[in-house]
């Protein structure tokens, strides 16, 4: 039987769970076990699509084209795994089907209850999680903190769970704060003691307790959770902040934590073989060489709502044995004339995805001054689209031309609604969503990168490259080197005579791994280091004194 860890949160949100769980789960991989891990959120929204990012942060899409919680970009990354849209359940998705067997009548007239009939749904879902390839471990992430109101079904379920299953099948993690009182400079555990009480309370009794901290934790804090919460000392595993996520999975197994699960398991588990994840986190540290990375956004004060392109960044730069240095412009104060010495500044430029036409034309401004400049250009869904609007616009001279998502009406919409799209009335889970075959063209900038022909990538768009308008764009330079296979759709369009400027409709940055940067991201990089280094030549060479001549 596979068996289970429940990861529950404690006194204030955003405490860490979900690198937490993905760092259990990188643990667990390297003893040689197969892991799935699972979001549950207790947001009534059927899944964070239709959400703003101001609310919810970036949008994972899985493989399947589900659209899910940014933890699950936590979860692939750390373990390798692609997971599917059974590992992101919400309240919303867990009534809708509740109600939906009611309007049936599939209860046969009974009275329809949280208990059993909710938590009964919450545990067949999470009984669905690796159906296919069936894991050693299913590691569950409950959204939340104990004791908001909304999380109380989920609880239950996990609750029940244990004496379903079988009390060595599964393994509580509870993730709590401590908080620091300056005026005493005193770490206090009174509230992860309240905490695990209300745990306790519902009947969940959590085996292992990690508690998150800005500060060092000593032993007597440790010996006095352990006390206070009914847990062994070596199951309380202090988990300090760190500059470096991928480093919490060194912290957590240096405090012991891996052994641990395996002992309350009873996992049949290989040698460890963790070293090549403590080389890439040291070679990490050790860098210090930075390379800019412009990254031109509409939600530029919220950085999760880019986590996945910061984080492939990061992994193409280390790649390259540098150290990434993120400019964080704001789209629309390009608009108004501002944060151009950013763009100035930086040695590379990313324009990632975004909906709505607030800050588009500083979009578009970006990569009109990336391709004039020669700046090394990726461009990410609307990224592209952008850099396809400039080129229309100030290249084949089409001033009228836009996307038909911010002007319906433009003469010249170079981007334009799907066909299958335009009856499409409902906003949630309607676009062209998860992975979809792209064919690349030989000898180009994207062919070079992947080293392959054939390649298969992750979207998330309703909107695409108005065909009529290819035959222009590549009689004036523009190369489509990322086609479907029939050839009917645009996936990457990059320019001839650039050293790199590259757009994809598709979302790379969902793929890219850290020890396995994703190929567009490497290029982009490297190419930023060579317009580094041409920079700093031209500017050696007008520092130096000219020579005089003699007049005569």
């Amino acid at each position: 039987m596979r068996k289970y860890i429940f990861c529950t949160g404690g006194v204030v949100s955003s405490v860490g769970k979900g690198v937490t769980a993905a760092a259990i789960g990188r643990l667990l991989k390297a003893r040689g076990l197969t892991v799935a891990i699972q979001k549950l959120d207790p947001y009534l929204n059927v899944d964070p699509g239709t959400m703003s990012p101001y609310q919810h942060g970036e949008v994972f899409v899985t493989v399947d084209g589900a659209e899910t919680d940014l933890d699950l970009g936590h979860y692939e990354r750390f373990t390798g795994e692609n997971l599917d849209r059974t590992c992101n359940v919400t309240t919303g998705q867990i009534y809708a089907e509740v109600i939906s067997k009611e309007r049936r009548g599939d209860y046969l007239g009974g009275t329809i209850q949280v208990i059993p009939h909710i938590t009964n749904e919450i545990k067949r879902r999470i009984g669905l999680v690796g159906k296919d390839n069936n894991p050693d471990v299913v590691i569950v992430e409950v959204g939340g903190t104990v004791g908001d109101i909304e999380s109380q079904p989920f609880l239950e379920a996990i609750r029940q769970l244990r004496t379903d299953l079988g009390h060595a099948q599964t393994l509580y993690v509870h993730v709590t704060f401590l908080p620091h009182i300056g005026a005493t400079g005193e770490l206090k555990t009174k509230p992860t003691q309240h905490s695990v009480r209300e745990l306790r309370g519902i009947g969940i009794h959590p085996q292992v307790i990690i508690p998150r901290t800005d500060h060092p934790v000593n032993q007597e804090i440790i010996g006095k959770i352990a006390l206070f919460c009914d847990v062994e000392q070596r199951a309380v595993i202090p988990l300090e902040t760190t500059d470096n996520i991928y480093d919490v999975p060194l912290v957590l197994e240096d405090a012991g934590l891996g052994d641990y699960i395996v002992e309350q398991l009873n996992l049949e588990a290989q040698p460890l073989q963790l070293d090549d994840w403590r080389r890439l986190v040291q070679q990490m540290r050790q860098i210090e060489e930075p390379i800019r990375i412009a990254i031109v956004g509409k939600y530029i004060e919220l950085h999760d709502a880019y986590m996945s392109v910061k984080e492939a960044l990061a992994h193409a730069a280390v790649h390259h044995n540098r150290k990434l240095d993120v400019a964080w412009v704001y789209s629309g104060d390009l608009e108004k004339g501002k944060g151009w010495d950013e763009l100035e500044q930086a040695h590379g430029i990313v324009v990632p995805g975004g909906f709505g036409y607030r800050g588009v034309e500083g979009k578009v401004l970006a990569a009109e001054f990336a391709r004039t400049r020669r700046v090394p250009y990726l461009g990410l869904c609307l990224g592209m689209q952008v850099m396809c609007i400039d080129f229309a616009r100030n290249v084949l001279n089409l001033e009228s031309a836009n996307s038909t998502e911010f002007e319906s009406s433009c003469k010249h919409p170079v981007i334009d609604l799907m066909p299958d799209q335009h009856n499409v009335t409902n906003l949630g889970g309607t676009m062209r969503l998860g992975v979809y075959p792209c064919e690349l063209t030989p000898g180009s900038k994207a062919a070079a990168a992947y080293q392959v022909t054939h390649v298969q990538e992750r979207h998330r768009h309703r909107f695409e490259f108005n065909n009529q308008y290819r035959t222009g764009f590549e009689a004036a330079g523009a190369c489509f080197s990322g086609l479907s296979p029939e050839g009917h759709l645009v996936e990457i369009m990059e320019l001839v005579n650039h050293p790199f400027m590259v757009g994809s409709q598709f979302h790379p940055e969902f793929q890219s791994r850290p020890n396995n940067p994703h190929p567009l991201f490497r290029m982009l990089i490297q190419a930023a280091i060579e317009h580094e280094h041409e920079h700093e030549h031209r500017h050696e060479q007008q520092s130096q004194p000219q020579p005089v001549h003699p007049e005569g």
